[in-house]
């Protein structure tokens, strides 16, 4: 008897839940098709890639920032005073190359000229009293000068000449300039030197913490005098723009919908107010429905995430909110 009488309710069960499917099977609008779904919360943890102290933060939890917006900054006065030695250096070493490049002056010429020509007198003077005491020895048979002085005034001639020679090597060299190496070895070093001016300049720049993309700041992580460092961030961002719905849309009526087709998304608070959008991104793969998700069907069918790209210039739409879509589809094949 108990039997029976279960079995009965079950099957009343049965009829009264595929009575209530058949209905709203034939209740549905043919032209529309009604979504469910959330508003994509994507967001960006930021943080310096230097490491620094924080000294100044500009922007405070819910405030909204634009593309580029200076959000914070650190403490680089010990960079400048590193930059501006670097940049000092720098001068130094283009003013060398350019002197090296430039060549001898013509004065530095013409000093180096008149030393060659002080240098060769002295070497012919020299040579002359050798050539004197020589004849006056030859002339006394050797009584009206001694050994000893010819042998000096010999030395004295051959160290005159050489010193002439020397002067007129160091005229060429005045001539010809800088060795072609010494000029390439001036321009590595002045490289060198604008490589680490723009290193302390870069070094600088991450001295800046600046927003990546149009953003609602969610949460602000640091505080003025603390340590920062890449791995610790500062800022988390919530992005606004471009703004996308996550929806989910069973086998049944994937073939309904379409990239480019264009939606409307609605919010419990103003339903009569719908933000205008388009369909962007179908997937390829199927899923199991998401717990977060409401639909009329199981949860445990298969579903297919897509994405709707909306026009939410008055920013009537907050991140992760729920919201309704509805697709015009136009009648089912």
């Amino acid at each position: 008897m108990k039997k029976s009488v279960i079995g009965a309710a079950l099957l009343a069960v049965l009829v009264g839940a595929t009575a209530i499917w058949l209905v709203s099977r034939s209740g549905r609008d043919a032209n529309t098709l009604v979504l469910q779904g959330n508003v994509d919360l994507r967001q960006v943890s930021l943080a310096f890639d230097g490491n620094g102290r924080i000294e100044a933060l500009h922007a405070e939890e819910g405030d909204r920032v634009k593309a580029g917006a200076l959000l914070a900054e650190l403490d680089t006065q010990t960079l400048s005073l590193q930059a501006e030695q670097a940049k000092a250096k720098m001068a130094a070493d283009r003013q060398t190359l350019l002197r090296m490049e430039h060549g001898s002056r013509p004065e530095e010429i013409t000093q180096a000229r008149d030393r060659l020509d002080a240098a060769e007198a002295d070497a012919a003077r020299a040579a002359a009293d050798l050539s004197r005491l020589r004849q006056v020895a030859a002339s006394t048979g050797g009584k009206g000068v001694s050994a000893q002085e010819i042998d000096r005034a010999a030395a004295a001639a051959k160290a005159s000449e050489a010193q002439a020679g020397q002067a007129g090597e160091a005229l060429q060299l005045a001539i010809k300039g800088p060795r072609a190496e010494d000029i390439e070895a001036a321009k590595a070093q002045l490289k060198a030197a604008q490589a680490a001016f723009a290193l302390y300049r870069h070094r600088i720049d991450q001295g800046e913490l600046h927003a990546p993309e149009d953003a609602v700041v969610r949460s602000r992580l640091a505080e003025v005098g603390d340590m920062a460092s890449p791995q610790r961030p500062v800022f988390e961002l919530a992005l606004t723009s471009p703004k996308w719905v996550r929806v989910y849309v069973n086998e049944a009526d994937l073939g309904r919908v379409k990239p480019g087709m264009a939606a409307e998304v609605t919010t419990d608070t103003a339903p009569d107010k719908p933000v205008p959008g388009t369909v962007g991104y179908i997937s390829s793969v199927a899923e199991f429905t998401p717990k977060a998700v409401e639909t009329e069907d199981l949860r445990t069918a298969l579903v297919y995430e897509v994405r709707v790209r909306v026009k939410d210039k008055d920013g009537a739409l907050r991140l992760g909110q729920p919201v309704t879509v509805k697709l015009q589809t136009g009648p089912e094949a």
